[in-house]
């Protein structure tokens, strides 16, 4: 058994110093075997540039992933190629450098894939479809543990993707929103699922971005830009997934979600 940890969208400084706080005791208290996180956010909200790449491997991480922000930090086209450790989306029609699916191994040599997938409802990417996307990873590779970043708005979607693909791959985990979701479960005994691992970032904030700011572009001044607060009080949202070695099953699906103040 390997107990893989899969970290919530970080958003912005905020973020960041959130999982600089937990992540490294979580990992100790937890036997933590390895370490995914959604990093499509975590340059100043949006997209990942070089410096905090760097920083969040520092932390501790072993796969970041993204999602329709994957392009945002231009520089991030300079530098994906020799950055090992990022997933960016594997469903994109234009040409894009980087990888979309990739194979790992644990400390004790244990293989596992870890993909990124966009889904379709309410997003504005141009992809192929994502049971498309998944079927064709999944032709393509050998029977291993196999981890799916989902990355999308609609949880009717997210549960389509899930059930078809139950039995199939190890965890069907959502991003994107940036709220837990309250639906953790194992599908056909074998696939750990979940709508959306949630966040890390500002807990006083709506979806990590400073709330007034939010209130103001929503119904005062649509010209207002979205502001992040970089201390108080933040959430650490994640999902820890105990997988058999031999089977690739999901046999236990644990939420994480961890309140606290960060400061300076």
């Amino acid at each position: 058994m390997i107990r893989i940890l899969f970290i919530g969208d970080i958003v912005g400084q905020l973020g960041r110093k959130t999982v600089a706080n937990v992540l490294p005791t979580l990992k100790e208290e937890r036997a933590i075997d390895f370490v995914i996180a959604n990093g499509e956010n975590a340059t100043h909200g949006r997209g990942l540039n070089k410096r905090h790449y760097e920083q969040l491997i520092e932390f501790g991480i072993d796969v970041i992933t993204l999602g329709n922000h994957y392009d945002d930090q231009e520089e991030i086209r300079l530098f994906i190629e020799d950055a090992n450790e990022i997933i960016r989306p594997y469903n994109l029609v234009e040409h894009y450098p980087g990888e979309g699916s990739k194979i790992f191994k644990t400390k004790d040599g244990t293989k596992l894939r870890v993909s990124n997938v966009l889904t379709q409802a309410f997003m504005k990417d141009r992809i192929i479809s994502p049971y498309a996307a998944i079927n064709e990873i999944i032709e393509k590779s050998e029977p291993m543990i196999h981890i799916v970043d989902l990355h999308g708005e609609a949880t009717s979607e997210k549960q389509a993707i899930g059930w078809l693909f139950a039995g199939k791959v190890s965890a069907v985990i959502g991003t994107h929103t940036h709220v837990q979701t309250n639906d953790a479960r194992i599908l056909e005994n074998h696939t750990g699922f979940m709508c959306d691992v949630g966040m890390c970032g500002d807990n006083e904030g709506i979806i990590g971005v400073e709330k007034e700011s939010v209130i103001n572009k929503m119904w005062f001044d649509p010209k207002t830009y979205y502001e992040y607060r970089k201390n108080g009080p933040a959430i650490f949202n994640g999902v820890i997934l105990e997988i058999d070695k031999k089977t690739f099953a999901t046999t236990r699906i644990e939420t994480i979600s961890i309140n606290l103040d960060v400061n300076e």
